[in-house]
């Protein structure tokens, strides 16, 4: 059965909160997910997923160090993580802060690694933002995300 990882790194709470809402809604659209914070995360544990999705508060429009460092060391898989579905997410403290950004390099990492991404011509084109606290718009914006991957990832990946 494929499995997804929702990584990410908080420190005032906005992002967990995001990541929360994107393994619940994974998991409710029949993709388990584990929901692991950055820290308790190794470039070996990327290994073991189906689909990767990655969560950041933006810090100077790109992706807090954390989640950096481990993307820059999971280079000792690159070509491993092929045709695994990738996603990422971001919070930030005001409109135009780099939300964009932020995902968009995530996304370029992961499409180094040779990751399929799913785009969303209605919503959140690269992923879903918030900008501070998340509020109605961006947790479905998460819901309605999360929902997309795990039927791509299970379209790739099915059972059997």
């Amino acid at each position: 059965m494929p499995k997804a990882l929702v990584c990410y790194f908080s420190r005032s709470g906005h992002t967990e909160i995001m990541a929360e809402a994107i393994s619940e809604a994974l998991s409710r659209g029949g993709l388990p997910a584990d929901l692991r914070p950055v820290a308790s995360v190794g470039p070996d544990d990327l290994l073991a997923y189906d689909c990767l999705v990655f969560g950041s508060p933006t810090y100077y429009g790109t992706m807090a160090w954390p989640v950096k460092k481990l993307l820059d060391e999971s280079v000792k898989h690159h070509g491993k993580l092929k045709g695994k579905v990738g996603g990422a997410f971001t919070s930030s403290g005001n409109l135009a802060g780099g939300n964009e950004t932020t995902v968009l390099d995530i996304l370029n990492a992961l499409l180094i690694h040779g990751m399929i991404v799913q785009g969303d011509p209605a919503g959140d084109h690269y992923g879903p933002v918030s900008v501070g606290k998340p509020d109605a718009r961006s947790l479905k914006s998460c819901e309605n995300y999360a929902r997309k991957l795990a039927a791509l990832t299970q379209r790739l990946f099915p059972e059997g």
